[in-house]
């Protein structure tokens, strides 16, 4: 089992990478868990909306080239559906019976493309405030290895 976390820009806090990397070892039990990083393109200052509109194209062309035909493919949006830690990892046990490559998109400042959205196989929202992406990268590697334990009957939920 592979899972991914496909992401826009780079973390240059250390506390943010630390935490990161404590849930990447966690995870080392369950699955290969990777992040790969997608350089962000440059937004200029009072970019016109359709400016914006081409920048989440490029970025959203760099994420599909990295991501596998079989993978299932949980996008984070805003406006996508929420759902509870058991949910989510009901969600991911039941796309472990399907694929080997789960991989979760967390786009830049501007969000995802609409071609990026279209692939996904569940749009996922964290609630409608706004995160740092940084931060972001961290809650979702926290629920990715809280699923996994979940699955797996441990107390680390409660």
């Amino acid at each position: 089992m592979k899972v991914s976390i496909l992401c826009v820009g780079k973390i240059k806090e250390k506390f943010y990478t630390d935490a990161i990397a404590e849930y990447a070892k966690r995870m080392k039990r369950f699955a290969d868990f990777e992040i790969t990083e997608i350089p962000d393109e440059r937004i200029p200052d009072n970019a016109s909306d359709k400016e914006q509109e081409l920048i989440k194209e490029r970025e959203g062309e760099k994420i599909l080239t990295k991501l596998k035909n079989d993978a299932f493919v949980i996008t984070l949006c805003i406006e996508g559906k929420t759902l509870s830690s058991t949910e989510l990892a009901d969600t991911i046990a039941n796309a472990c019976q399907t694929t080997s490559n789960i991989t979760f998109i967390i786009g830049g400042s501007l969000g995802l493309s609409d071609t990026v959205k279209s692939r996904s196989s569940l749009r996922l929202s964290f609630g409608r405030m706004t995160l740092p992406h940084q931060l972001m990268r961290v809650v979702l590697s926290e629920q990715i290895y809280r699923s996994f334990m979940i699955n797996s009957g441990s107390t680390y939920h409660k």
